[in-house]
């Protein structure tokens, strides 16, 4: 209908990018997108590592798998037509001891089943081909995994918007979301919008939003902070592209990794520490709400129960910059502690069941005419253009 008027929450790049698909799907229908920054793309899309992912990691037939191989694609043909750094400067997924074999075995069937483009296995000559200063026993090489600029690809997003006739409202905190006779109205403060059809997509706070809406209170968002290194300047160059370790399986973060930006630095990061607030980008940022929060949900105790000595250990490495680094040096001897300085941070929104379980696909739930984008960490920024025609085909037909 071209007199119906789409709210969404949050700016990332997921919202904008729903918000785009909506302008193209849907042409006249107006758009309008609720930021409580007063800049769009402030949280998980302008602190992460700016890698487009190719597709290794993910469950064959996920939501993941599907939309991060269609978002690649996406990714790509966007970033050419608008002139937007996207450099295919190629991963190594690398194993250094023995005992990783088995698991490098494992993903190698995995990320084949997906289709990935272009993923080889290769030895110890041939890492040391692709990644000169690199060590490492085998490792599989995927050469069309990017890094780009996704904060850019945001801002470009919310000018398609606005472009198209939505607006992007900024420094407007959602605080009320009700529903009454095929409408639904969204309110901060004094102010009110009403809208035909809502889309929450907010991020480290999609738990608490969806719960203004009526969702469910599961799944909880538990904020892990991510903090990196950056290798100075006289060492940047040991490092072409992306190395990251083989990762374990019971945990839906990656490890610690070099990656190459577009501006040329090199990081090494993340890791990943229970940080004590939802935007909890500093070690000394707290949040007594956020952590009550935390603690009243029965799967944090769980959790905690089954990871506590994972949890020990990033502490450490967050506290020390020699023991984050020595997991680092296994797979780039030459760089060390005295070679890298601690650089920004991140908050990744990692969504947490009842049974203590740490939700790894993404999650989106419907709610009449409400749609609660409940999950989407990592590859969400890859798969966002590919989110977004999900979303909109499920929520429109």
């Amino acid at each position: 209908m071209a007199d119906e008027t789409i709210g969404i929450v949050g700016a990332g790049i997921v919202g904008l990018a729903i918000g785009r698909e909506i302008t193209l799907r849907r042409p006249g229908t107006r758009v309008v997108v609720l930021e409580k920054e007063d800049a769009v793309a402030q949280h998980q899309t302008g602190h992460n590592s700016g890698v487009v992912h190719a597709g290794i990691y993910y469950p064959p037939g996920s939501l993941k798998a599907q939309l991060c191989t269609r978002g690649r694609s996406l990714l790509k043909e966007y970033c050419q037509d608008h002139k937007i750094a996207y450099d295919e400067c190629g991963k190594l997924v690398v194993a250094v001891r023995v005992d990783e074999m088995a698991r490098l075995d494992a993903l190698e069937k995995r990320a084949r089943e997906n289709e990935v483009p272009g993923l080889r296995r290769v030895d110890h000559t041939a890492i040391r081909e692709i990644e000169p200063h690199a060590a490492g026993l085998a490792a599989l090489h995927s050469p069309e995994t990017a890094i780009t600029d996704f904060p850019r690809i945001a801002r470009s997003f919310a000018d398609d918007i606005v472009a198209a006739g939505g607006e992007v409202r900024l420094n407007w905190p959602v605080d009320g979301i009700t529903t009454h006779a095929g409408k639904t109205e969204i309110t901060s403060g004094d102010r009110r919008v009403v809208v035909d059809q809502l889309i929450v997509c907010a991020g480290i706070h999609s738990d608490q939003v969806a719960k203004l809406a009526g969702d469910r209170p599961e799944p909880i968002i538990v904020p892990f902070r991510g903090e990196y290194m950056r290798v100075k300047p006289e060492k940047a160059d040991l490092v072409r592209g992306m190395i990251y370790p083989v990762p374990d399986p019971r945990y839906p973060f990656l490890g610690v990794h070099f990656t190459r930006r577009v501006t040329g630095v090199v990081e090494v990061g993340p890791n990943a520490v229970l940080a004590t607030a939802r935007e909890g980008y500093r070690r000394s940022d707290l949040s007594l709400r956020d952590l009550a929060g935390i603690a009243a949900w029965p799967g944090s105790w769980k959790m905690a129960r089954q990871h506590w000595r994972t949890g020990i250990k990033e502490v450490r490495g967050s506290l020390s910059k020699s023991s984050y680094m020595a997991e680092a040096m296994r797979y780039v001897p030459e760089i060390h502690a005295s070679d890298v300085y601690r650089s920004g941070a991140g908050v990744r929104a990692q969504a947490l069941d009842r049974d203590g379980s740490l939700v790894d696909d993404f999650r989106i739930h419907r709610l009449g005419p409400i749609t609660a984008v409940r999950n989407a960490p990592s590859p969400a920024a890859t798969s966002s253009l590919a989110i977004a025609e999900h979303v909109v085909a499920a929520h429109f037909g």
